[in-house]
């Protein structure tokens, strides 16, 4: 994989550009790429981004979001749009499996993919060019990052900063996390500056929840939650059977691994899923834990050091304990 500047010449004419991200976009997925679709846009290029599946709903607030096309429901159409597309961005993924659907269409695609991503141990060798860089706080700051690198910080408006401050804002846990470095704090500085009006994008992700899901919640720490007898790591793990009686909707889950570590001294939080036959992790971790080693040796999966996600097709009972017999390998 080239560094991302290889892209720039090709870039200086009009294209059409897919753009797209993860199964199961997040704020930050959804959050860079119309980043991204806005700048790209003002450069007089025609993008379009494309998610594998339903996007959350705390998220159908965020401009264009209307132009984002959806594979599982539109899988014709945005099939066609990436056979005509001359270039293709991925944000927010290292390797193409984390794609779902939209995988084989990729990497059959013979157009020049370019990857922005910050997550370990990406799939370099199917990207003609990109950025991978595991300390950045999120995509959405690497896309700032790609737009000043362009010479085109006077091109990011409300729009584009609307969406890479709710990617930071999120995947940094509102700027708590390690992740948030001077780099950041610059970003949100800069579009602070230009006159972004941060309170309502809180408002929008963080206090628009249906009764269902805050009743959920309730649910899920009071009758869910086990904290270890040594204090030192909290499961919450969920069935199907669990969550039925909810009614709940894509993103409904969104934050809740990172509550068993707002209790003192546990240091490593695990929420367990069961939905459609499919059972998925999500790891979370204080200090010197590296989760994603431990997503990545016994779950198939991978992330962050602090924060990764796997999956398990051992059955949800079965996952459940796997996990607990392994997990204190990895607390000090």
């Amino acid at each position: 994989m080239l560094p991302i500047d290889h892209i720039f010449p090709a870039l200086s004419e009009p294209k059409k550009i897919f753009i797209t991200t993860h199964q199961k976009p997040d704020a930050d997925a959804l959050g860079s790429t119309l980043g991204l679709y806005h700048y790209l846009l003002q450069k007089g290029h025609t993008p379009t981004v494309v998610i594998p599946n339903e996007l959350p709903d705390f998220l159908h607030w965020m401009p264009a979001i209307d132009t984002v096309l959806n594979y599982d429901s539109e899988s014709k159409l945005c099939e066609q749009v990436l056979a005509e597309s001359d270039l293709i961005f991925c944000l927010d993924f290292n390797h193409l499996s984390r794609i779902k659907g939209l995988e084989q269409p990729l990497r059959n695609a013979t157009q020049p993919r370019i990857l922005i991503d910050h997550h370990l141990q990406p799939e370099a060798d199917v990207f003609y060019c990109g950025t991978s860089n595991p300390d950045k706080s999120s995509a959405s700051e690497m896309v700032y990052d790609f737009i000043l690198q362009c010479g085109d910080a006077e091109l990011i408006n409300d729009a584009i900063a609307q969406c890479l401050y709710t990617g930071a804002m999120t995947d940094t846990g509102s700027f708590r996390f390690p992740a948030t470095t001077g780099s950041v704090h610059e970003m949100i500085a800069f579009f602070k500056n230009r006159g972004l009006e941060h309170s309502i994008i809180h408002q929008y992700v963080y206090d628009s929840w249906s009764a269902n899901r805050m009743k959920f919640l309730g649910f899920a720490l009071y009758e869910k939650m086990d904290i270890a007898a040594s204090g030192k790591y909290g499961i919450i793990a969920l069935s199907t059977k669990d969550m039925e009686p909810f009614h709940l909707t894509s993103g409904d889950t969104e934050g809740l691994v990172n509550y068993p570590l707002s209790i003192a001294g546990v240091q490593v939080a695990v929420l367990i899923t069961e939905k459609s036959g499919e059972i998925k992790m999500s790891f979370r971790s204080k200090g010197n834990i590296d989760v994603s080693t431990f997503a990545r040796t016994y779950f198939n999966g991978g992330g962050h050091f602090n924060a990764a996600g796997g999956k398990s097709d051992t059955g949800f009972e079965a996952t459940v304990a796997k996990v607990k017999s392994l997990i204190d390998n990895i607390i000090p």
